[in-house]
């Protein structure tokens, strides 16, 4: 992912401190699916993350910015379904449908799912419309680089990224080339458009407020 550092300092992330959990084997999300804990997994190309719960800023942020967008599909009588952490989002490389073939499964904190063939049962099959992913520290590298890639390469057409400590969300869009664009990053006041929604937006104060 190309940056330009004068233009977009957002973009420039600490290496964290990871909770999560590297695992030597690849993992199904077949295998997943047989634990019985309460923790939160993911598997990206068979490597499991195993990871601790967020931060109540990190929850609360997520949780408000869910009801804006519930809010505004309602409004707009859309037909698009918003879910929130934790829903698995599994995401084949080769259209497998099969537990066991496939080995991509994350939770975003938020993700808008328009198409209501990719729902069933276990959450959602195939890119969503959109994902918002809240920063913190032991997430922040995975989020704006291994994220960001998977994301893009699936055809998530709209991934937000937001910074719970500058106030700020920096909007990627899926360009006619299967690549996102270098981002637009919206802070302080006015709206955050929703491309997917023809642009209607959410005020960024009652986001973080």
């Amino acid at each position: 992912m190309k940056n330009d550092d004068d233009e977009n300092t957002l973009m420039r992330v600490a290496e964290p401190i990871a909770e999560y959990i590297r695992t030597p084997r690849l993992y199904s999300y077949a295998d997943i699916r047989t634990f019985t804990d309460d923790l939160h997994r993911e598997i990206i190309d068979g490597i499991m993350h195993v990871f601790a719960a967020p931060l109540r800023i990190h929850s609360w942020l997520s949780f408000n910015i869910g009801v804006k967008i519930k809010n505004l599909v309602t409004r707009r009588k859309g037909k698009c379904e918003i879910y929130h952490a934790p829903f698995d989002v599994r995401l084949p490389k080769n259209g497998e449908t099969a537990d066991e073939d496939i080995y991509t499964v994350v939770q975003p904190d938020i993700c808008v799912i328009c198409d209501p063939n990719k729902l069933d049962d276990k959450g959602c099959i195939g890119a969503p419309d959109l994902i918002v992913e809240v920063l913190s520290p032991s997430t922040a590298k995975r989020d704006m680089n291994e994220k960001f890639s998977l994301y893009e390469r699936s055809g998530v057409r709209e991934y937000w990224v937001v910074f719970p400590g500058e106030k700020a969300v920096t909007v990627f869009l899926l360009q006619p080339d299967g690549k996102y664009d270098n981002g637009t990053t919206y802070q302080f006041e006015g709206k955050v458009p929703i491309s997917i929604f023809n642009g209607f937006g959410i005020d960024l104060k009652e986001m973080f407020e």
